[in-house]
């Protein structure tokens, strides 16, 4: 499944171009870094869901390109931070900003790009839509700190997990949808219904991601990461929960004491496949995806629309 960027050609360049301008600095080391920064960004999936949100009820605005941009350079200063807190030397195959500037330029960095999102709205009396956007960088903070503290006690159940994916990942593509329906719309009831579309998506995409942790491809990812950092994602929750009393205390003692070593982490995973949390978790994956297609689907059809699911069935079906 390919990214319907042909429905977006000519936004796309158009967002480039204004996107480069929002984070550009006088300051050269800022500049440098900025400049390094945009040259690896990713596959743009989020300023894609803005404008296409945005294009499904009317012409994409320069309020669209602002929401675009502003869900980016949240996306990107994230990112960032999370580099200096998982002391990341590598982010999409490259040297990392941290690698690269160290700890200090690295949050200061982080900082700058939250400043200028800030002000891009402002400036332009976007305030519903930095309003959208803030609520989700508050909730990306909050399920990061939850994801901290359970990971401590390795006692998480699956309401939880949910509630950590949920504000964690999925709040910033629910915002990503949100805000570029509300530029071309200005209307709650289509906001909220887009929100939730992209709440829906964004906790498919989460699960997807947790699930590359089981995979025996290549994905861009090493295989056991998550259970080398000690992350309860939901097929081993699954697991924990759906095996017996000795291989749980097994499991536990080894995320807790051995999840450094290959042979431990590959007899893990090898209990995830024979409990059923990987099949587990890709049924919860399918829900989510279907929840978001029916809210989707109760707009008129149209050549974006179709764009849009598109884009969730890419989320569900990536390889990467």
């Amino acid at each position: 499944m390919q990214l319907p960027t042909h429905l977006l050609e000519e936004e796309l360049r158009t967002f480039e171009d204004k996107f480069r301008q929002a984070v550009q600095s006088r300051v050269a080391l800022l500049d440098r870094i900025t400049r390094y920064i945009v040259k690896r960004k990713g596959k743009q999936l989020r300023p894609m869901f803005v404008l296409l949100s945005a294009k499904l009820f009317a012409p994409v605005s320069d309020a669209s390109y602002r929401a675009a941009s502003l869900v980016e350079i949240l996306h990107t200063a994230t990112l960032i931070h999370d580099d200096v807190v998982d002391d990341s030397m590598e982010r999409r195959g490259f040297f990392s900003v941290y690698a690269l500037w160290k700890a200090k330029a690295t949050v200061l960095i982080g900082d700058y790009l939250l400043s200028k999102g800030l002000l891009l709205s402002l400036d332009n009396n976007d305030f519903k839509i930095l309003q959208i956007l803030s609520d989700a960088v508050r909730k990306m903070s909050e399920g990061e700190l939850l994801q901290i503290e359970k990971a401590r006690s390795l006692n998480l159940k699956e309401d939880v997990y949910y509630e950590i994916i949920r504000n964690k990942t999925a709040s910033l593509l629910a915002s990503a949808c949100a805000a570029g329906s509300w530029s071309t719309t200005q209307n709650e009831e289509i906001t909220e219904r887009m929100r939730s579309f992209g709440e829906q998506t964004g906790m498919a995409f989460q699960i997807k991601d947790d699930l590359f942790d089981y995979a025996s491809e290549n994905v861009g990812k090493p295989t056991g990461n998550d259970i080398k950092e000690k992350k309860l994602t939901l097929p081993l929750i699954y697991t924990l929960n759906n095996t017996d009393s000795s291989t749980r205390k097994k499991i536990i003692y080894i995320l807790k004491n051995e999840n450094t070593k290959k042979e431990k982490v590959k007899w893990v995973i090898g209990q995830v496949e024979k409990t059923g949390g990987i099949k587990y978790a890709e049924a919860k994956m399918n829900e989510y995806r279907n929840e978001a297609l029916k809210i989707l689907h109760s707009f008129p059809e149209s050549s974006i629309r179709q764009g849009l699911e598109d884009m969730v069935v890419f989320v569900t079906d990536r390889k990467y």
